[in-house]
Formats: structure tokens, C-alpha cells, sequence
């Protein structure tokens, strides 16, 4: 050992973490001195008695690009500002004086009613906006500060909400879409989710975390619960009968992470305090120092499982957790697209939008088309599909018409099943290139150009575009994962490209994709380069082999 080596080791102090836990309450960047100066959710009562009266001018830049978010509030890009110019201008000079407005539908679970009014308020305040996300969430553009009181009251008056759908809080709570009537869910999670709701959405003890918090609980695996911050996931326990497994400290973005088992089993009336403690011991512990480590999974990391579970016990819950079994992983991938007999008799049939792009005038004639067929519940879900329940068997091939009709195909191409996107550059302040309108090409390209090898794929290659690193989209667990930069074309132009991941996926194939050295492709070269690496693919592929599998193993030759 070098001299002095030890007592260096000892008297090195590590720089505090901003853990409110460990005593560090003192705020350590702007956005945690913003949530100590005024609790977030106040500013719904300067929204209604001031900003929707006095106007966009009016509104506070820390309310405006900081509150306004728990109550699904953003400011959307100003048009006609490129990629280029997205890490480089200030905030002032890309907000417009509109808002992206985020409706939170916990479980993705809605009545026909609350459809059309969703549509409904899209049309009238929205122009006509209304996209379906892949967390269950409806997110309109074009929105008006001095409409957005009314839009609460409608909203509200029919059991819909936005409060905490964006913001350092528990957002929306994913969970399956066919929950209660899907023959292979392991147990019905919507009373857990009922309750959490309706206890702890808008509590102000927790409504300052150190960043945002992504929730899901699931009787059978189709909500993507390795990518989140706590998750809880079907179970059957040989002693103590259907539950859940517990998972904590996922999330993508630029640090990728999966999460981790706690290797413990929750009963169902047990899942809101557990979840509780969850997300206390994340306010608690926590980093606020640098936003870019404020997320539960640094902090998982760190820890490990079986310190975070011992924490959890001990401090929040106060017992001791029943030890349980891992949840069986599912063959293949759950979309819920197409028709599928329910538990009771009835269907349910999935439909496929293009990368969530919807309207309120689809949201609207899938209402009534519902209606007609005696259905009153439709439900949205993670890969950014929308599912009508309790379908008549003889009113389902007249509802997949009307469906079709309204834009969602309910017997899709794969490369429409597969496809998911985020907002991109058309609003999104962080996005560096455009992403909807790419997708929908993309797919209608891939529809003409692959017709001839499309029935020879066993499950859709999934294609999710990126506008920027933050991974809103998920391109790490993709097949294809494309993230969007700006980048060199043969003639040295600088022009909208990505960056390609290869090869993620979640359940069998949970891990991230492979990227390869250095390797881009423009937006002009997309559909040219997805055709080749399918194609390959299909080619060079084993008996029963998935993408992800063949991507691990291809040559650089294949996927470039």
C-alpha cells in the first residue's frame, strides 16, 4: 500500500447527493429550490384566477417551464425551429404560446362516454389533436392557456384528470388493457390501481420528488414492467395463490436500465402501501443534487436489491415482505391488437393508429362505433393501440369496419402493428428531428416493399423513432431503435438522421440494443436501410429465431 494510501481513503468526504434522508434538505440546483419556494401543485390556483384571464404574458417562466408540468402542462416548440437548434437557443425562444396538455387515464381504462369527450374537448380547444401515448395517456396540442380551466371542469365532471400527469410525481399508472377479462392474466390488478389513485394522486407529501416516477401493475405481462421506476408484476405463489413480484429501478433515457426483482410477493390489498413505500423511499433517498442522477434507478444501482428491500421494510413498511417466485416469461410479445375472446364469452378487438397518431374525430366515431356494437368500455394501451371490450360476437366483424374506417386497423401490417413514436419535432421542445409523419411513411413504404416476405414473419419487427436521446419511445428495447441527430450526409450536408439500436426487446429478450460502431442513417435513407436489415434478417435467420436473437449474433455486414 502506497503511504498515507489508508488515511486518504478515510478522510475523503463524498459530496452529498441532496438525500433528504441523510439530512441534505437544503435545495442544490433550480429545480428543487423552484419545489421548496412553492409546492407544485398551488399552481393550479394561478392558473385559474390569473393566467387564464391576464393571458400567456403573464404566466411566471418558473410556473411556465416548471409548475405548470403536475398538472400535464408543457409549452410545445415554436414552429419552423430546426434540430439543428435545439441544444443551442434558450427556452424563451422555443416555447410557443401554446401547450402540449396531458389527460392521465390511469390503466388506460376508459368509458365510451369519456372517449367522446375526449374527442370532443380535442375539437373544440385542440384542433383536432388528441394522440394516444405509450402510457396510456391521451396528449392534445394547440392548447390555449384561457381554455384550460373549462378543459378541467369537463374533464373532471366525467372522472378524468391531468393532475401529476407530468412533473417530479407519481405519474400515470400503467396497467393492462384487458385486465379482468383476459384468460391469461394471472390476477385482475384495477382495484390496486383504483386505490392508489385514488389515494395518493395529488397528496403533497408525495408531489415533490426528485424527479418523475413511472408506475405499473399488471396481472400478465403486456405493460413493459423491466423499464420501470416500481413495478409489480402477476404471480402465482405456491403457498399463498395469485399476487405480485416487485420490481424496482427501471428506466431508458440516456442511462439505460432494467429493473431489478426484490424477490418479494404482494398480496393485491397490500400493493398501494407497498407502492407507497416505494415511492417514499424515493423522496427520501433519492438524488437531487444533479437532475441527471435523480432517478430511483441510480439510486437502485447503488444500492443493490436486497439493501433497497431491507430499507423498504424497515423504514416504510415497518414487516418484513413474503419472499416469492419470478413471473413466467411470455412467449411472445402482448399488443392486444385484433379480435381475442374474453373470460365471459365476448371479444375484444385491438386496433392499430400509426404511432399513436390519433385525432378527436377518431376518438369520437370509435366511441359510437363501440356504442353501436353494445360495447362501453375501451381502453388504451402501452404500445400506443386502443382495444373496444365487451363485444357481441355477432357485432364484431361490423365493428372492425367501422374501426378501419376511423383509422384503426384492427388486422394491421406488421410494420403498422410494430411501429411506436414519439411527438418529435412537430411540438416536442427537446426533439432534434421529426418522428410522426416519418413513422407513417415509413410503415406505408415497408407495407409495398416487404408485401412479398410479410407472412413469413412470426411476430411484427418492432420500429420505434426517437426525436431525441430521451428514449420517450423506447428505441433501446426495440428491434429496430432509431434516435434521432443530426448528421452528415454523403455530400457532407447536415440533415435529420439516427443513430440505430439493434436487437432490444423486453420479456424473452429483455436488454438493450446493439449499436454499431459509428454507424447512422439519414431520414432520406430510412426505408432503404429497415428493408435490408428485414430482409437479412429473414434470410439469414434459424428455425424459431426472434430478431433480437439474430441481431446478437449477425455480422456488422448484415445490419449496416
Amino acid at each position: 500500500m502506497a503511504p498515507n494510501a489508508g488515511h486518504t481513503a478515510k478522510t475523503r468526504q463524498r459530496r452529498g447527493e441532496g438525500q433528504w434522508a441523510l439530512g441534505y434538505r437544503e435545495p442544490l440546483n433550480p429545480n428543487e429550490r423552484s419545489k421548496k419556494d412553492d409546492p407544485p401543485l398551488n399552481v393550479r390556483t394561478r392558473i385559474e384566477n390569473n393566467y387564464a384571464h391576464r393571458g400567456f404574458d403573464a404566466i411566471d417562466p418558473g410556473d411556465l417551464r416548471g409548475r405548470f408540468r403536475w398538472f400535464g402542462l408543457y409549452t410545445q416548440r415554436k414552429p419552423g425551429i430546426g434540430g439543428g437548434r435545439t441544444a443551442v437557443l434558450e427556452p424563451e425562444e422555443l416555447d410557443d404560446r401554446y401547450f402540449m396538455l396531458r389527460v392521465r387515464i390511469d390503466g388506460g381504462a376508459l368509458t365510451t362516454e369519456q372517449l367522446r369527450l375526449l374527442g370532443e374537448l380535442s375539437q373544440t380547444y385542440a384542433r383536432d389533436t388528441a394522440d394516444i401515448t405509450d402510457r396510456q395517456n391521451i396528449q392534445y396540442h394547440w392548447i390555449s392557456i384561457e381554455d384550460v380551466p373549462t378543459i378541467w371542469r369537463k374533464l373532471e365532471s366525467a372522472g378524468l384528470t391531468t393532475m401529476e400527469a407530468c412533473g417530479d410525481s407519481p405519474r400515470v399508472i400503467l396497467g393492462s388493457p384487458v385486465a379482468g377479462i383476459s384468460a391469461d392474466e394471472v390476477i385482475d390488478a384495477t382495484p390496486a390501481i383504483e386505490e392508489i389513485r385514488r389515494r395518493y394522486v395529488g397528496d403533497p407529501s408525495l408531489a415533490n420528488l426528485p424527479r418523475k416516477f413511472k408506475t405499473a401493475i399488471s396481472g400478465q405481462q403486456d405493460v413493459a414492467h423491466e423499464i420501470h421506476d416500481v413495478a409489480f408484476v402477476g404471480v402465482e405463489h405456491p403457498d399463498h395463490g395469485p399476487g405480485f413480484d416487485l420490481w424496482v429501478g427501471g428506466g431508458l433515457s440516456t442511462n439505460p436500465m432494467l429493473a431489478v426483482r426484490l424477490g418479494a410477493w404482494v398480496p393485491l390489498a397490500e400493493v398501494p402501501e407497498v407502492w407507497a413505500g416505494v415511492v417514499s423511499a424515493f423522496r427520501d433517498y433519492g438524488y437531487r443534487r444533479l437532475r441527471s442522477r435523480a432517478r430511483i434507478k441510480f439510486l437502485v444501482k447503488d444500492w443493490g436489491a436486497q439493501r433497497f428491500r431491507e430499507v423498504l421494510e424497515r423504514e416504510y413498511l415497518g414487516r418484513a415482505l413474503l419472499d416469492g417466485p419470478p413471473p413466467r416469461v411470455p412467449e411472445h410479445p402482448v399488443d392486444h391488437v385484433g379480435v381475442h375472446p374474453q373470460v365471459d364469452g365476448r371479444y375484444y378487438v385491438g386496433g392499430a393508429p400509426v404511432a399513436g397518431r390519433a385525432s378527436g374525430s377518431m376518438l369520437i366515431a370509435t366511441a359510437k362505433a363501440a356504442e353501436r356494437a353494445g360495447a362501453g368500455r375501451v381502453r388504451l394501451t402501452p404500445q400506443q393501440k386502443l382495444v373496444v371490450l365487451d363485444v357481441p360476437h355477432g357485432e364484431v366483424e361490423g365493428l372492425r369496419a367501422e374501426l378501419s374506417e376511423a383509422g384503426l386497423r384492427t388486422d394491421p401490417s406488421p410494420w403498422r402493428r410494430g411501429i411506436m413514436a414519439c411527438t418529435g419535432i412537430e411540438f416536442c421542445k427537446l426533439a432534434i428531428v421529426e418522428t410522426k409523419a416519418k413513422a407513417n411513411a415509413l410503415v406505408a413504404d415497408l407495407e409495398r416493399r416487404l408485401a412479398d416476405i410479410t407472412g413469413g414473419i412470426e411476430d411484427p419487427v418492432s420500429i420505434h423513432l426517437n426525436g431525441c436521446p430521451n428514449s420517450c419511445a423506447r428505441i433501446q428495447v426495440a428491434d429496430i431503435g432509431l434516435k434521432g441527430q443530426i448528421v452528415t450526409d454523403a455530400e457532407g450536408r447536415q440533415v435529420e438522421g439516427f443513430q440505430v439500436h439493434l436487437g432490444g426487446g423486453l420479456g424473452l429478450d429483455a436488454g438493450f440494443g446493439r449499436k454499431l460502431r459509428g454507424h447512422k442513417v439519414t431520414a432520406a435513407q430510412l426505408t432503404d436501410y429497415v428493408e435490408r436489415v428485414v430482409r437479412n434478417f429473414v434470410t439469414q435467420r434459424q428455425e424459431g429465431e426472434r430478431f433480437a436473437q439474430w441481431a446478437a449474433r449477425a455480422e456488422e455486414t448484415a445490419l449496416t
